[in-house]
């Protein structure tokens, strides 16, 4: 007799675009029938981004090659960022017929439908999965009054879960100091499509796209690449590279947002904008390009749960600095061999780092052969073996409860 194949419903807000090739990862895998329930489909259509502060629409697809379904979003003022923003009813109604032997629950409490999910999903007797990408209590807003209120809370919160996911051995640890037995607690690698950046990567002219750049084929090239929002910290990149004088290097911002005027003016206050390449918004299919033909990236959040740019960039082989605020760095960021940790914000520290490493051309690119070397197991395999010990675990552990 072959093993159980499990039939699941994964409850996600909307289609986001490095999640949709694990969903035809997992589509393709013979133990898991899984139908995706959208409660948004923003993302998948263009539409402002507020962050990025231009009109995005994502030129892979987002819904292709998995099952999903969307559910009716009954809300008075619909979209994310607000917990009354998706207020999807339907969900009751797919629980409860859907003979579902787990419900994976990944909107977040932040949000109505969460509620509903949970409260469905106990009705009906369905074990539920559900977690969260934190790694800490802190937030990036620094309101210090959450830290206390999620500490007494969350333990409750995540109590009604049958079993608990985090995407980063930081997230497990965050779990562990709630309270929240080891046992009900499964790593589920926050991963991309890894073949498909590694394939992109190895096809990318790193002259000819420099060459568009106007940067020598032969310069150290730093990379800031996300949304300049000040979250994200970009003038302190932009700072220690000027700090470093670092020779025969250039500064490339891949990327678009409220931040870019600043960031411009900085540059040439701090007599460095010409060794400065300002992108604009980098659509998914550009950016291995943009990895690739770099030498080292730098994500100077001043919160980040993970950070998946962090695995974009070492698959393309581009070795990694980030902040010590950045969820990748448990799993991913090995000091000295994959990239750097340094103090979020202190741009003394990183222009130290960027003054040791950019002229070193060799090293470099030794730690970009590591880089990619150790995503080789923190891929879609590693996060769909999590994802179906997390269901096996959560049948099990409901199987115990019941008389």
């Amino acid at each position: 007799m072959g093993e159980r194949r499990y039939r699941v419903l994964l409850v996600m807000t909307h289609p986001v675009q490095y999640i949709s090739p694990i969903l035809r990862e997992i589509a393709r895998h013979p133990r898991l029938d899984v139908l995706t329930a959208y409660c948004s489909l923003q993302g998948a259509e263009a539409a402002m981004d507020d962050e990025f502060g231009v009109s995005i629409a994502w030129d892979t697809p987002l819904l292709e090659g998995y099952r999903w379904v969307q559910i009716s979003n009954r809300s008075l003022r619909p979209g994310l960022g607000r917990f009354f923003g998706l207020m999807n009813p339907g969900l009751l109604k797919l629980i409860r017929s859907g003979k579902f032997d787990a419900v994976v629950n990944l909107t977040g409490y932040v949000y109505a439908t969460f509620w509903i999910g949970l409260m469905a999903a106990k009705l009906c007797g369905v074990p539920l999965i559900f977690g969260a990408d934190a790694n800490e209590l802190a937030r990036r807003d620094g309101k210090k009054w959450k830290i206390p209120v999620k500490k007494s809370l969350w333990p409750e919160i995540f109590g009604f879960a049958d079993v608990v996911v985090a995407p980063s051995s930081g997230g497990v640890r965050l779990m562990r100091s709630l309270g929240i037995p080891l046992e009900r607690i499964v790593l589920i690698p926050y991963a991309v499509g890894n073949a498909w950046w590694a394939e992109q990567a190895a096809q990318v002219d790193r002259a000819a796209v420099r060459a568009e750049w106007s940067i020598p084929a032969d310069a150290a090239v730093l990379l800031f690449c996300g949304k300049l929002q000040p979250w994200k910290r970009p003038l302190d990149v932009l700072r220690a590279f000027a700090r470093a004088s670092a020779p025969e290097s250039v500064l490339v911002i891949a990327g678009d947002g409220p931040l870019r005027p600043a960031l411009e003016a900085e540059a040439k206050s701090l007599g460095v904008a010409e060794r400065v390449r300002f992108l604009g918004f980098v659509n998914q299919t550009q950016l291995p390009a943009v990895y690739r033909s770099s030498d080292l990236f730098v994500l100077s959040s001043q919160y980040e749960s993970f950070g998946v740019v962090v695995n974009e960039a070492m698959l393309c082989g581009c070795p990694v600095v980030v902040s010590d605020r950045v969820g990748a760095r448990f799993d991913l960021v090995r000091e000295g061999q994959t990239g750097f940790v340094y103090p979020a914000g202190n741009a003394e520290a990183l222009s130290a780092i960027l003054r040791e490493v950019l002229p070193d051309r060799s090293r470099l690119q030794k730690m970009g052969c590591a880089a990619r070397e150790r995503m080789n197991v923190w891929s879609p395999r590693e996060h769909i073996a999590g994802f179906l010990e997390a269901i096996e675990k959560a049948v099990r552990l409901r199987q115990h409860k019941q008389p």
